[in-house]
């Protein structure tokens, strides 16, 4: 099964209606909040007056920071797995106000309706302060973040080697340029929401929109001083999540703070506005400085990054260090910064510091590429890095990024590009090629899963982790149903309740690799139980066979040198005196086995535009991506990521941005009408290679994630392609049409 092109086994419940959402669970008692936010950007609440919204019939109570239940005290107690350094932000906690959007109370009633009709009738006073929120205003002021264990997937750069200012002033060949990355906030199409379903004896079982339900578990019982066994959160389906979910939303806080003061069920819902209220890809400036000898070998490198962050947290991305991971230079410096602003922290966002460094690189090494007279694509052979030097230069466990090159170009047609700027054109419009590479981290962490042969035969997997949508529901029932020879039909997967074993949150693109080979360890462990449990059986035709003497197939364990001998996986669990047979498994990192390694996934992308002269639109009109991501469990779903990735870099290279009136600190295109995003007319024809790659290091499957790699190519692409067209280096993103008119 696995490796097979398997539809989605949670499709048909997606597509029926049948799959519930955070805000979709009936419970019994429900009330309503309704989130009051704020008005301004910085500053003090000096007076709240709810006396008109409690005078409604059904009007509960309202929560502001003047009668909100007492909460942990430290900052520690509102930590989750995914918070970077400092002190994360305590919805209602005082009269301060530290952005704009911030969620200052909230109405609880017996109907939505009157509680969102209620939310308009509280007063608010302020005494507002003046904010900053404009990162090119304050460059200046940037500097090093704090470090923490947070971190410990967002390295800072390595210390510098070698002199790169000197090489850069001796080098024949240069460039130089700042490239200026805008905000952009995630907007899945299901918005947030919690569900707090309170039981007997005050015990929580909370239905959360979230990437990772023992992550919000672990959120409510240390804020809330409660007991695992008090909290339960379940989650089977997300409705697109893009690392927005990686953190517990405010919406959950209230909807439990409110639900243990009322002790009735509650249900929280978030407008589309208030989506911009928490976390968002944050606005980088990046300056880049390369240069080449003769030949085209890179003799010097420095990028440098600054990324805005809250007034609270620290929050960091690893922007610079794909530059050191794609390029081994002799002579390289990497900076990244940042500037603390009054806005809500960053928060991941598919391929964070990843689509935003990638761009720059690759632009500035299709530019320097350009100025020593070489094609972009031999440029890249030329420097082909075998090492990471950001990582001691360690060895990579596995690329094939030479194939992603090769193969990618002549799918493309690479060889026909004219290279001259302004010189293909069709018609009246302007034709450009562009090309950039991919790059993005294999990880792995630890991971539990659980398997159970039921009753009546059939195979029940489990783990708490999520599926925002990248298919882990059917790539994990493929691994299960193949490890014990098992039809897909026969084999049950169930994830997102915290009731299952642990599973960390759903991000990284380690999902894959992390549940998958949990699946992996725990699927094996029960094969070699029910072997165990055939051979004691009665006339056992297996009791003078050895573990390695079978395999499993069409639910039976069958004898290698004649599959006629076998006996069925259900005559085991009857002889089991019709009781399921179980199995729990823990999967670890091989760290002894990974540690002289880097291991990334990586791709190239190769793209084609339209430029229409007179108006300046432009159009992505075919695209190729090249990946190597070691082993493809599911070429279907893997397919399907990598063209979602494809169509979000047509989005961050040509239109989508959140932007902000800097006098008021508040979004101006605070919903889906303004705040531009492809649509099906912007996406043409997207075609996706996956190369052959073996990684016996990286994991026990040997898989790679690639739901973020898909992406990190796609806008430098899009940008080099819009150059070759146009003649015109547009260095920030998005790229608008009055840049180009």
């Amino acid at each position: 099964m696995i490796g097979k092109p398997i539809s989605r086994v949670d499709g048909p419940e997606k597509v029926t209606g049948q799959a519930k959402y955070a805000a979709e669970f009936n419970v019994p008692d429900l009330t309503y909040g309704v989130v009051v936010s704020s008005t301004i950007t910085k500053g003090t609440i000096t007076r709240i007056d709810t006396s008109k919204a409690l005078a409604l019939d059904g009007v509960l109570e309202v929560f502001t920071h003047k009668n909100r239940p007492k909460t942990a005290w430290f900052d520690m107690s509102y930590k989750d797995q995914d918070s970077p350094p400092g002190s994360p932000f305590r919805p209602l906690h005082n009269d301060q106000v530290k952005y704009n959007g911030q969620p200052i109370a909230l109405v609880v009633a017996e109907t939505f309706e009157v509680a969102r009709y209620a939310a308009t009738l509280v007063e608010i006073d302020y005494d507002p302060e003046p904010c900053e929120t404009d990162l090119l205003k304050h460059l200046h002021e940037a500097r090093d973040p704090k470090s923490g264990v947070a971190n410990l997937f967002k390295p800072l750069p390595p210390k510098p080697r070698g002199d790169s200012a000197a090489a850069y002033a001796n080098a024949p060949v240069s460039m130089s340029a700042r490239y200026i990355h805008g905000m952009q906030h995630h907007n899945p199409m299901e918005m947030f929401a919690t569900t707090v379903e309170y039981g007997r004896n005050g015990h929580l079982t909370i239905y959360d929109k979230t990437q990772g339900a023992t992550n919000s578990q672990l959120y409510v019982t240390q804020a809330f001083n409660l007991s695992f066994d008090q909290v339960r959160v379940i989650s089977p389906y997300v409705g697109g999540g893009f690392g927005s979910g990686l953190r517990p939303q405010y919406q959950l806080f209230l909807a439990v703070m409110a639900a243990r003061a009322l002790e009735r069920s509650v249900r929280v819902s978030l407008t589309r506005q208030q989506m911009w209220s928490f976390g968002h890809r944050p606005a980088t400036v990046q300056n880049i400085r390369l240069a080449a000898n003769a030949d085209g070998t890179l003799a010097a490198v420095e990028h440098e990054a600054i990324a805005e962050t809250s007034q609270f947290e620290d929050y960091t991305e690893t922007v610079v260090n794909w530059t050191g991971k794609l390029y081994d230079c002799a002579n390289s410096t990497l900076s990244y910064k940042v500037k603390s602003l009054d806005m809500y922290s960053p928060l991941d966002m598919r391929a964070p510091g990843g689509v935003t460094g990638v761009h720059a690189i690759e632009c500035a090494i299709d530019e320097l590429a350009y100025n020593a007279g070489i094609d972009p694509l031999d440029f890249r052979f030329k420097n082909y890095s075998e090492k990471d030097w950001t990582e001691k230069d360690k060895p990579f466990s596995s690329k094939e990024l030479r194939a992603c090159f090769t193969q990618g170009a002549e799918r493309f047609g690479w060889s026909n590009r004219t290279p001259e700027p302004r010189s293909m054109r069709r018609g009246h419009t302007l034709i450009g090629w562009g090309m950039a590479t991919g790059i993005w981290d294999a990880n792995q962490v630890p991971a539990r899963a659980e398997a159970v042969l039921t009753v009546n035969g059939k195979l029940r997997v489990s783990s708490a982790t999520a599926d925002i949508g990248t298919g882990t529901y059917t790539i994990m029932t493929q691994i299960a149903a193949e490890l014990l020879g098992m039809p897909l039909e026969n084999v049950i997967f169930r994830l997102g309740d915290t009731d299952m074993p642990l599973a960390p949150i759903q991000g990284g693109s380690w999902t894959a690799a992390t549940v998958g080979s949990a699946v992996k360890v725990t699927c094996e462990a029960l094969a070699k139980k029910l072997f165990k449990l055939a051979r004691k059986m009665p006339g056992s035709p297996l009791a003078s066979a050895d573990f390695t003497d079978v395999f499993f197939a069409n639910s039976h364990i069958r004898l290698r040198r004649d599959p006629s001998v076998a006996v069925p996986l259900q005559a085991i669990v009857d002889q089991n005196g019709g009781r399921a047979i179980s199995e729990t498994g823990t999967s670890l990192p091989n760290m002894l086995k990974q540690k002289d390694y880097s291991r990334s996934a990586h791709a190239a992308a190769f793209v084609e535009v339209e430029v229409d002269e007179d108006f300046g639109t432009v159009v992505v009109t075919r695209a190729v991506s090249a990946v190597a991501a070691g082993r493809i469990l599911n070429p279907k779903t893997a397919r399907s990521q990598i063209i979602g990735g494809m169509v979000w870099g047509i989005s961050s290279a040509l239109q989508e941005e959140s932007v902000m009136d800097h006098r008021y600190g508040r979004y101006m295109n605070q919903n889906l009408a303004e705040y531009h995003i492809p649509v099906c007319a912007d996406v043409r024809d997207l075609d996706v290679i996956f190369v052959e790659e073996v990684d016996d290091i990286v994991n026990p499957l040997g898989v790679k994630g690639v739901g973020e790699v898909g992406l990190v190519a796609m806008p430098a692409a899009i940008a080099n392609a819009v150059f070759h067209a146009t003649g015109k280096r547009i260095h920030d993103l998005p790229i608008q049409l009055d840049r180009l008119l």
